[in-house]
């Protein structure tokens, strides 16, 4: 990577790692949630999820049925395969659930049946397999399901503390990765270049995984989701800049876009109004507020601005142990706001053809309004 030596901001200290009793709260408060939305218990698939209630991750996602059972009033369960047993005892949360094993040849869903009501209602974790609810259901034929994230939408999206402090941390790293771009050439560079820079960047600074890093120049940024391509980077062109992974396991995604020379009078007016819409949209951010009042804070400066019809995505998204999560940002979403939830605020402008811009900050809701988890100037940068 061409560049020059860019501050390297000081470290934040490494959170302390989640404990059993940590995992334990997650799992009675999730089982307390689904009885009051009325339903018999959550059934957990591997995942998200999974990793965020009780801290195993199976190292391979295979057929064989891996499911948690959590309902109020009894203990959790964990049905794994007798080859996975051993890596899921090692799990940080497995003190606080039982573990049934079932092996090859025996029938997952004889093990896991009794642990069900056999006319509840119950969730299932979004990215579970077919063939286990399947199952499942032939197994008990009078259960029924839903889907975890439209039953449960908001399970994760209220941080704790040591939820925010990985999520801060996540956020400076992306900062500093930023920062550091900058400093790099841009011009006669392709855009997997630039993005290969941005991945080296994140891991540098502490990221364990690198989910993304859209380098979107001229007529490519007006695709908000352009995946970098073998486009040469010229002088004049705007590039939109996206970019995070994990942290800690806690999400990082920021976005800015910068200049390559000086821009136009058209170019920096655009900027301006998607600055000033993200402006907007924090500082609709407070308690009590909806998930849509900050989109139509944002929207509104843009469309009044005359560039409505070119801002073709919701304003945002939750953030957390992945990098897209409830709760959205987004007409229609009547979500009140709360202390913890963390979620981007990142309108765009995108001119088919032309270019694109985009700015994006991670925010936190406070007792009394915003803070956000970004830093880095939303200004223009130009770069060469």
């Amino acid at each position: 990577m061409s560049t020059a030596p860019a501050p390297t901001p000081a470290p934040l200290p490494t959170p302390a790692p989640f404990t059993a009793d940590d995992y334990k709260a997650r799992m009675e408060r999730a089982a307390a949630s689904a009885a009051d939305a009325g339903l018999a218990g959550l059934l957990v698939a591997p995942g998200p999820d999974l990793v965020w209630l009780t801290g195993y991750r199976p190292t391979a996602l295979t057929e064989r049925l891996t499911v948690l059972v959590l309902a109020a009033g009894q203990d959790p369960v964990l049905v794994v395969p007798t080859l996975e047993a051993p890596d899921a005892e090692r799990a940080v949360g497995a003190p606080a659930l039982t573990l049934r094993d079932w092996t090859d040849g025996k029938d997952p869903y004889a093990v896991t049946a009794p642990l069900l009501d056999v006319s509840g209602r119950f969730a299932v974790s979004d990215n579970a397999w077919a063939t286990h609810l399947l199952g499942l259901q032939k197994a008990l034929p009078d259960t029924s399901y839903v889907a975890l994230g439209e039953a449960l939408p908001m399970l994760r999206a209220v941080k704790d503390d040591a939820e925010l402090a990985r999520l801060t941390a996540a956020g400076a790293a992306a900062d500093a990765a930023y920062e550091e771009i900058q400093h790099a050439a841009f011009a006669g560079r392709r855009e997997t270049d630039v993005a290969a820079d941005l991945a080296e960047l994140l891991r540098r600074f502490g990221h364990s995984q690198v989910d993304f890093t859209v380098v979107g120049s001229g007529p490519n940024g007006a695709n908000p989701h352009h995946e970098a391509g073998e486009r040469v980077i010229g002088h004049g062109d705007m590039v939109v800049l996206d970019f995070g992974g994990l942290l800690h396991g806690y999400g990082s995604d920021t976005s800015r876009t910068v200049h390559v020379g000086e821009p136009t009078d058209e170019e920096r007016r655009v900027h301006d109004i998607v600055r000033e819409a993200q402006a907007a949209g924090c500082a609709a951010v407070r308690p009590g507020a909806t998930c849509q009042d900050v989109d139509r804070a944002a929207r509104a400066v843009i469309t009044e601005a005359g560039y409505g019809e070119y801002f073709i995505h919701r304003t945002g998204h939750g953030i957390g142990v992945t990098t897209h999560e409830p709760p959205y940002m987004i007409e229609g979403e009547e979500q009140p706001l709360v202390p913890g939830m963390c979620f981007s605020v990142e309108p765009g402008i995108y001119l088919p053809g032309r270019f694109g811009v985009r700015i994006e900050d991670i925010v936190t809701v406070t007792d009394d309004g915003v803070r956000r988890l970004n830093a880095t100037a939303r200004e223009m940068a130009i770069v060469g």
